[in-house]
């Protein structure tokens, strides 16, 4: 049993993470950064939530870059094959669901 206090979670460089959970090869993590991710495709489907600030999220669709805006208890779902990269506007906090090992 543990009790996560997400918003004083403070990570030592950007997209450092604390293991939440492993479950049967999908793990739970908790981000905190305050820098731009890198353009990518998860081996899986990936669950992002904003817990904390606010992400600006940049995907491709058919070639076509777009992005929302994703504020504190927004969730973006990564489908298999969606190209993506995450812009925090500040710093942010992040829960991330995804297959373990996963990029």
């Amino acid at each position: 049993m543990e009790v996560v206090r997400s918003k004083e979670f403070k990570a030592e460089r950007a997209w450092g993470a604390k293991d939440i959970a492993n479950m049967n090869g999908i793990t739970t993590r908790l981000h905190w950064t305050d820098q731009p991710y890198k353009w990518h495709v998860n081996d899986g489907a990936e669950v992002f939530v904003v817990l904390d600030g606010q992400v600006e999220m940049y995907y491709r669709l058919s070639g076509k870059e777009e992005s929302v805006v994703l504020n504190a208890g927004d969730i973006f779902f990564a489908a298999i094959g969606t190209e993506h990269v995450a812009h925090p506007i500040g710093e942010a906090r992040v829960l991330v669901v995804e297959c373990e090992g996963s990029v």
